[in-house]
């Protein structure tokens, strides 16, 4: 453990015992750490370089049933903030579900997952990588302006305390590379963009590579045409994809089944996708976005399986949600300065055995979406609807961008319709592959 690290513990664990002094019956405390330094470009020129950082922490509190939480920067004077969140808790309504975690699910040894990268990047060195992913972005002939090139590197963390009896930290760091330019003239000018991003600032894709796909893709798109209204199939590039996944995601979210405003509310042990399909949800991969020791009780979760062979298994609980919902936390809450929420970590979509190439082939005729616009999902009914443009498929290839059209289904019946390709990218905290839906009404001209 670090001397900043011990620091922390000891706050919070003082800040723990001043709220018991205070009348809390038992409280936690987490403490939230974030740094980051970045650099941005347009046309060659320095636009911006900056950095911060912040420190902040977050009481909660237990008086019986009656739960308050309350948030400062680090610096607060601990026993006014203890006292103040007794207060609110005492004068709250009960909440029948409120509690700490169970102690027999508390994790109680360090799992190094390899989260955190400590390489420092300077800021002259974060304008070179995005000048150069700039510069390769607008080499590429049909590129005639640009968005700008961004360079960031970070981190955050979270040191957890409870009263009874736990107390880690954890951190993970972040680096990123985006650039998006402009391709054509005035009316007829089209936007696209590429990044990359990762924990470890070794595994990042170079600045020149990251440019010349931007500008590849953005050239791809000029000259679209309208496609007429009508049913199509339709597949989801991955950046599509890990957002269709997503709504699944957000749909067995425990929060929205408690307060039965999922559209899978009643689909428990039901097929919710195809046979083929088998979706888990894993905390402890090492090197991986979305994983984490301890979740935001301390509980250690374990592999999850939310959907196996297509029926859905599981909720994606914490220990609040599942008490309401009559079961167990599965170590998926997350932390905030607000509080305690249910929320997912790592989610694997089990590839399918088609390459992208073979899929568009097997599609023969329909449409390839690679952007959306808008956020149109109503998680509450399933109904779906945005606006999108990518590409035709035509006799089995990818041709022609299309754009001005809207894509619209219901979330039950295009879930149940998927059909995945082999290649997911695991860069990210959704792993999906490229996904086609049989049938989807599209309004285009």
């Amino acid at each position: 453990m670090d001397n900043d690290t011990a620091r922390l513990l000891t706050v919070a664990e003082r800040l723990i015992e001043t709220a018991r002094k205070a009348g809390a019956d038992a409280s936690d405390v987490a403490v939230m750490r974030s740094f980051g330094r970045s650099a941005s470009v347009r046309l060659g020129k320095v636009e911006d370089t900056e950095s911060a950082e912040s420190e902040g922490i977050a009481l909660r509190v237990f008086v019986g049933r009656r739960v308050a939480t309350v948030s400062a920067d680090i610096a607060a004077d601990i026993e006014r903030l203890a006292e103040r969140a007794v207060a609110m808790a005492k004068v709250s309504p009960e909440d029948a579900f409120a509690g700490l975690a169970d102690p027999a699910r508390l994790a109680r040894d360090d799992l190094d997952l390899d989260l955190y990268d400590p390489t420092d990047i300077a800021a002259p060195d974060m304008v070179d990588q995005a000048m150069a992913m700039e510069d390769a972005a607008r080499a590429v002939a049909g590129v005639t302006n640009s968005g700008g090139a961004s360079v960031s590197a970070g981190a955050s963390g979270l040191v957890l305390a409870t009263s009874t009896g736990f107390a880690g930290q954890r951190m993970r760091s972040g680096f990123s590379r985006s650039v998006s330019v402009i391709a054509g003239e005035g009316v007829g000018m089209q936007r696209d963009y590429d990044f990359d991003s990762r924990i470890h600032a070794a595994d990042l894709d170079i600045p020149a590579a990251i440019g010349r796909r931007a500008g590849e893709r953005t050239v791809r798109r000029l000259a679209p045409g309208k496609v007429p209204t009508g049913r199509y199939p339709v597949i989801f590039d991955p950046r599509i994809a890990r957002g269709l996944i997503g709504s699944l995601v957000s749909a067995i979210n425990g929060a929205a089944i408690a307060r039965g405003t999922s559209f899978l509310k009643d689909r428990m042990g039901s097929a919710v996708l195809p046979a083929s399909f088998t979706v888990t949800d894993e905390p402890l991969l090492r090197r991986r976005p979305g994983s984490r020791p301890f979740d935001g009780e301390g509980v250690r979760g374990e592999t999850l399986s939310l959907v196996r062979d297509g029926i859905l298994e599981n909720w994606i609980l914490d220990s609040a949600t599942a008490r309401e919902l009559g079961l167990e936390t599965n170590g998926r809450a997350s932390r905030s300065a607000g509080g305690v929420s249910p929320s997912s970590s790592n989610v694997i979509v089990s590839p399918g055995t088609m390459t992208p190439g073979e899929l568009v082939r097997d599609t023969f005729s329909g449409l390839y979406i690679d952007e959306l616009i808008g956020h149109g999902a109503d998680l509450v009914t399933g109904d779906y609807s945005r606006g999108a443009s990518g590409y035709l498929i035509e006799n089995g290839e990818i041709t022609t961008p299309v754009s001005e059209m809207t894509i619209a289904g219901n979330l039950k019946d295009m879930l149940l319709s998927l059909t995945a390709a082999n290649d997911r990218d695991e860069r990210f905290s959704i792993v999906a592959p490229t996904l086609r839906i049989d049938s989807m009404t599209v309004a285009g001209r």
